[in-house]
């Protein structure tokens, strides 16, 4: 979160926004003990352009974004990104749309496994 953070700091910014996902314990009534995911071999590339969409769609100052791949715990972070303005409001706006838009384009798919043992797949992140 800090070095996301450092990221987008930026003296002409008055506005800062930053959404940090967390691996949850539940999901459709049952009980999740952890996460894997995993992304297609373009996702970084589908990331990058999601970004520079959203960076020239707002007036925004600086953009990063991070998602992980591999096993995570209940509590984890999955994915940060931030972005910032000059302005609160379009800080705010621009990081609801990154955030949004990076879980339906960018191929990321996570397994989610249950207490019960089973597991499913869930495409987008």
């Amino acid at each position: 979160m800090d070095e996301v953070r450092a990221a987008v700091s930026d003296p002409a910014a008055g506005g800062i926004a930053l959404f940090a996902g967390t691996v949850r314990d539940q999901d459709g009534g049952q009980h999740v003990v952890r996460l894997s995911y995993s992304a297609h071999p373009s996702a970084a590339a589908e990331l990058r352009r999601v970004a520079e969409k959203v960076a020239a769609e707002f007036g925004v100052i600086a953009l990063a974004a991070v998602h992980r791949v591999g096993d995570l715990d209940v509590g984890d972070l999955a994915v940060v990104v931030a972005v910032s303005c000059p302005h609160r409001g379009e800080a705010f706006e621009a990081c609801r749309v990154l955030i949004d838009t990076l879980k339906h384009e960018v191929p990321i798919w996570k397994q989610q496994w249950f207490g019960n043992g089973s597991s499913e797949w869930v495409g987008g992140a």
